[in-house]
């Protein structure tokens, strides 16, 4: 599907907490791709991360899964007997990707089951892949280490998480080198100054990065016996973890 121009926040009525609504939904392509350095490359590198992970018999899932841009290449996988589960708790988020997959149906496409639902509330079960993309950082620090359990506890033996989130670094001048470096590559994509600035007020309280660190903590802390980050642009990064 198509996707307006994001110019969501050049307007006076943009001045609150940010929300996957329908006005959301409908620029979401073009906002992620103009405000997450290497996007593309990263939904691209998760298909490639997780047919080498997949287990046949198994299920996949695609935990935030908006418009379903992984999801989508998650189905042309070629694997034996697997299915995928796409959870978003945006019903705005889940109806389009709905109608994008409905478009792109293939008679040789993985099955996938659409869930408007909190991730926190998913049963998960029989995994052999589990992707967060840009999703852990919107669930509150304090519930993350549940969630990061729950995937463990539901992937088979040899099964990947990976997770794609914003970062922020201990060392304060790395963290505003970063920051300063990225608000530059939102205005190479013509984001104003405004915008800029009024999109960081609405995320303020609503996406908590943390420390690449701290991800490897928790992740080690669960039972992962392997956590590499293998992309980082600025102040974004991803990184997978194998059981």
């Amino acid at each position: 599907m198509s996707s307006a121009k994001d110019n969501i926040f050049l307007y006076d009525d943009a001045l609150v907490d940010f929300v996957f609504d329908d006005k959301v939904a409908s620029v979401f392509t073009d906002m992620v791709n103009r405000s997450v350095p290497g996007y593309a490359l990263i939904v691209r590198m998760i298909s490639v991360l997780a047919e080498q992970y997949a287990r046949k018999n198994t299920r996949l899932y695609d935990l935030g899964c908006s418009l379903g841009a992984v999801t989508f290449l998650l189905q042309q996988l070629k694997l034996d007997n697997c299915s995928i589960v796409a959870v978003d708790n945006s019903s705005a988020m889940i109806k389009r990707c709905q109608e994008s997959l409905a478009l792109n149906l293939t008679t040789e496409a993985l099955p996938v089951e659409l869930r408007c639902e909190d991730i926190q509330q998913t049963e998960l079960s029989n995994a052999s892949v589990v992707v967060l993309n840009f999703t852990l950082q919107f669930i509150a620090p304090e519930q993350r280490d549940n969630i990061i359990q729950k995937i463990y506890d539901a992937l088979v033996p040899g099964g990947i998480l990976i997770i794609s989130e914003k970062i922020i670094f201990t060392e304060n001048e790395k963290n505003k080198l970063f920051i300063d470096l990225y608000h530059q590559f939102k205005k190479a994509n013509g984001y104003s100054e405004l915008e800029i600035s009024r999109k960081r007020s609405a995320l303020e309280n609503i996406l908590m990065p943390e420390t690449i660190a701290q991800h490897n903590e928790r992740i080690k802390a669960v039972g992962f016996t392997l956590f590499e980050p293998w992309f980082q642009c600025f102040n974004f990064a991803s990184m997978f973890a194998v059981k």
